[in-house]
C-alpha cells in the first residue's frame, strides 16, 4: 500500500514550485487516457479540484486495464509542461491499479450526460465535474455558516429529529411509528404520535432563552407531495435564534450571514464558480459579487403587494392582500423591480405560523422573507411571539393542541424575553450560488414523491 500521496489541489494550487523535479505519488480515478503508441497522456482527478493533473507514461508502464473510470495510484516526478492547457504534469514511474473499470459498461463515459439520468446513478454521479463542483461549494457553504455564527459567539445546538410538535402547524409531516395497523398510539414506541421534525425552530428556542444566541442545522423533513425544481422532502436547515433580539436585528444577521457565505466561496470555490459560470449560468459570479457589494432593498407586504398591482406583466396567481406570495410574485421583486435581494416585512397574520410575534395593528406581525433573483424566498423568519396570552389565544384561533406546546408557553412564564431567528433552507442557498436549476442536483441523495433510492 502506497502512504504518502498528494492532493492534486494542492499539487497545482499551494505551492508547485516546492514540489518541481520531486518524485511524489497522487491517487484518483482516471478521466481519458490518449495513447500516442510509445506513451500515453492521462488525465487523473482525485476529486479535490475541477483541475484534472496530467500524467505522461511510457508504454512499458501501460495496461489494457487503464481505462476511464479506473482508480490508480502514480508515482513520479513533477515537471513544468511544455503542453499549452496545463502547466504541471507528472512523468510517470510506477502505476500501481486499484479497481479496475469496465469500459463497456461504465456509465461515464466521457460525454455530457442529462442532470435527469445522473439522478439515476447517484452512486456514481459526484465523478462527474457538474456534481463534484456542487459537492465542493456545498462543502464551502457549510463551513463558512459554522465560521460566520461561531465568529459571532453562536453555540451550534443540536435538535431531535424525532418531535411530538408540529412546529409549522401546517400538518405535513412524516409519521414515525413502530405499529402496524394498531390505532392505540400507547402501544406505539413513544406512547404517543411520533414525527420527523418540520423545524428545529421550537427546541432551539429553549436554548436562546437559557444561552442567549444559538443555532441547528441539521435535516428536517417535510411530507408535502410536490414534484417542482424547489422541493425536497428531506433538506437541510439553518435555523439562528437570537435571544433579547426584534425583528432589526433578525434581518441584520440574515443579511449578513448571506454576504459572508457568497465572499466565502467566491474566495475559496473559486474555479468551481467559473466553471458554473460558464456552463450552467453565464454572469453567475458577477450575479454574486453584486449581491455582496450591496444593501438589500426593503418592503412591507403592503407596499410589495401594490408594487405587484401595478406590475406591467400578469401573473398566473391573484395580487390580494391576505393571500401569500407567489413564486412568481417574489421573483419579480427581487430580479426585476428591485433588482436585488430585497426584504419583506410585516406580512398579514393569517398566512404566517402561530409563534411570530403581532404588530400592533391587530392584522401583521413581525415577520421577514428574504427574496433573491432566481430563487425567490431563501429565508424566512421573525421575532416570535413572547406574550403568553397572545400566544395561548392564537394557539386556540389555529385549532392546535395546546397540550403538545405546554412546554413552549412556559418558556413566555419563566422569564420571558424578546427573541427572533430565521430559517434558512440550506439546498435553496446552494441553488443560488451553483446557479443550477433543480434543487435535486444539489444534495447529495434527493428525497421526493416517489424516489428514496440510494
Amino acid at each position: 500500500m502506497l502512504r504518502m500521496r498528494y492532493r492534486i489541489k494542492n499539487i497545482l494550487y499551494k505551492d508547485p514550485e516546492s514540489l518541481l523535479d520531486k518524485e511524489i505519488t497522487v491517487s484518483g480515478w482516471i478521466r481519458t487516457v490518449r495513447d500516442q503508441k510509445s506513451f500515453a497522456f492521462i488525465e487523473l482527478n482525485d476529486g479535490s479540484c475541477l483541475a484534472n493533473l496530467q500524467i505522461i507514461a511510457d508504454s512499458a508502464l501501460l495496461s489494457p486495464d487503464l481505462t476511464t473510470g479506473a482508480s490508480v495510484a502514480i508515482t513520479g516526478t513533477l515537471k513544468k509542461s511544455q503542453g499549452k492547457n496545463q502547466s504541471l504534469e507528472l512523468a510517470a514511474q510506477k502505476i500501481h491499479l486499484y479497481g479496475r473499470c469496465d469500459p463497456t459498461s461504465y456509465p461515464l463515459q466521457k460525454k455530457r450526460h442529462s442532470f435527469e439520468f445522473l439522478r439515476t446513478i447517484a452512486h456514481l454521479r459526484p465523478r462527474t465535474n457538474t456534481q463534484g463542483a456542487v459537492a465542493r461549494v456545498r462543502n464551502g457553504l457549510a463551513f463558512a455558516t459554522h465560521l460566520f455564527f461561531q465568529k459571532r459567539g453562536f453555540l451550534y445546538v443540536h435538535t431531535p429529529l424525532i418531535t411530538g410538535s408540529d412546529c409549522e402547524g401546517g400538518g405535513e409531516m412524516f409519521r414515525v411509528t413502530t405499529l402496524n395497523d394498531s390505532k392505540d398510539l400507547s402501544k406505539d414506541f413513544f406512547g404517543k404520535a411520533a414525527y420527523l421534525t418540520v423545524s428545529g425552530q421550537l427546541e432551539g428556542e429553549i436554548y436562546a432563552c437559557a444561552l442567549s444566541d444559538i443555532y441547528t442545522f441539521g435535516p428536517t423533513f417535510r411530507a408535502e407531495n410536490s414534484n417542482t425544481s424547489r422541493h425536497l422532502a428531506e433538506f437541510w436547515m439553518i435555523e439562528p435564534e437570537m435571544a433579547f433580539a426584534d425583528l432589526q436585528d433578525n434581518m441584520e444577521c440574515a443579511e449578513s450571514y448571506l454576504k459572508f457565505c457568497l465572499n466565502y466561496v467566491l474566495e475559496h470555490c473559486f474555479d468551481d464558480l467559473q466553471f458554473f459560470d460558464q456552463f450552467i449560468e453565464k454572469g453567475l459570479v458577477e450575479r454574486l459579487r453584486a449581491v455582496t457589494n450591496s444593501s438589500f432593498a426593503h418592503l412591507t407586504y403592503t407596499e410589495a403587494l401594490e408594487i405587484l398591482k401595478k406590475a406591467p406583466q400578469k401573473f398566473e396567481f391573484p395580487v390580494d392582500w391576505g393571500a401569500d406570495l407567489q413564486s412568481e410574485h417574489e421573483r419579480y421583486l427581487a430580479e426585476q423591480y428591485c433588482k436585488k435581494p430585497v426584504i419583506i416585512t410585516d406580512y398579514t397574520a393569517a398566512i404566517k405560523s402561530f409563534y411570530m410575534r403581532a404588530n400592533d395593528d391587530g392584522k401583521t406581525v413581525a415577520a421577514m422573507d428574504i427574496l433573491v433573483p432566481k430563487i425567490g424566498e431563501i429565508v424566512g423568519g421573525s421575532q416570535r411571539e413572547d406574550r403568553k396570552d397572545l400566544l395561548e389565544r392564537k394557539i386556540e384561533t389555529l385549532g392546535l393542541k395546546r397540550e403538545d406546546y405546554w412546554w413552549y408557553l412556559e418558556l413566555r412564564e419563566y422569564g420571558s424575553v424578546p427573541h427572533a431567528g430565521f430559517g434558512l433552507g440550506f439546498e435553496r442557498l446552494v441553488l443560488f450560488v451553483t446557479g443550477m436549476e433543480n434543487i435535486r442536483d444539489v444534495i447529495p441523495f434527493p428525497r421526493y414523491p416517489g424516489h428514496v433510492e440510494f
